[in-house]
């Protein structure tokens, strides 16, 4: 069997080259020529293509601009802008949101434009914005309500009831909320929140809410006292401790900690007492 390689040389003939017709060789730089001839012709093409392009653009937008004008001169143009909802966000932002002064064509002016932009600032959950012709601006906002302070590390941050930071906000401004501590503590807030609002006396001895790793919380109480709520079973792990709390005044003995992850016992830890002191 022969094998063939398919990277073997061919073997040359003996013999002269034949050389080239001359007639082959000067259609071929005939050919090259107008090669270069064309691409330099279509460059050129394509350079007044973009310039008309260009051109039409620009008259466009001078006539649109002049069309505007136009209707300003008639009277739709921009008199006054009026917010509500505005609590805490400032109205120079939101004048300078919206990009607008007395006297600009209101046919110019993009409502929902504005609105992405109005929603970007750091207070405001939605926004909703109209024109009323001829000349005034609505605006109404819905702002993003503080909920809680949340601490991680030693950072504090405001967050809203749906558990995101409100960037900008100043948390020694809010000292008054709830404190919630720990990775994963924000978007589990509401629901804490709103389980130790049912017993709201025991909820008002609450100083901080710290969650354990992100499945269930310790509560700190006044006079350190520690409580340990449970993963599943939390209302009523609650319930229980703030009837213990009414009616056998739990939280008045001398306690340190209050357990009540097990669900059929809580289990109480006192304070150590100190050893009294002998004459020696």
């Amino acid at each position: 069997m022969r094998l063939l390689s398919l990277f073997a040389k061919p073997k040359r003939r003996k013999g002269k080259a034949k050389r080239a017709n001359p007639r082959w060789r000067r259609l071929g730089r005939q050919v090259a020529w107008g090669g270069l001839g064309l691409s330099l012709l279509g460059a050129v093409g394509g350079l007044v293509w973009l310039w008309q392009i260009a051109w039409f653009s620009t008259q466009s937008e001078r006539l649109a601009q002049g069309l505007l004008d136009w209707t300003a001169g008639l009277g739709l143009k921009v008199e006054d802008v009026l917010v509500t909802g505005r609590v805490r966000t400032d109205s120079g932002e939101i004048l300078q949101v919206l990009q607008l002064d007395r006297g600009l064509p209101i046919l110019g002016f993009d409502p929902h434009e504005a609105q992405e932009r109005l929603e970007l600032l750091p207070w405001v959950a939605k926004a909703d914005v109209e024109r009323r012709l001829p000349g005034l601006v609505f605006v109404r906002l819905e702002e993003r309500q503080p909920m809680a302070l949340w601490q991680l590390d030693r950072r504090f941050s405001v967050i809203d009831k749906d558990g995101r930071v409100i960037q900008g906000a100043r948390a020694e401004r809010f000292r008054d909320l709830p404190l919630v501590v720990g990775p994963g503590a924000p978007e589990h807030a509401a629901a804490l929140l709103k389980l130790l609002r049912r017993e709201p006396d025991l909820q008002r001895q609450v100083i901080a809410a710290t969650r354990v790793g992100e499945r269930r919380w310790n509560l700190l109480l006044s006079d350190d006292i520690e409580v340990k709520l449970p993963e599943e079973g939390t209302s009523a792990a609650w319930s229980l401790l703030a009837d213990l709390v009414r009616e056998h005044g739990l939280l008045a003995r001398d306690i340190t900690h209050i357990d009540l992850r097990l669900p059929d016992r809580m289990i109480v830890r006192g304070r150590p007492q100190a050893a009294p002191e002998t004459d020696t």
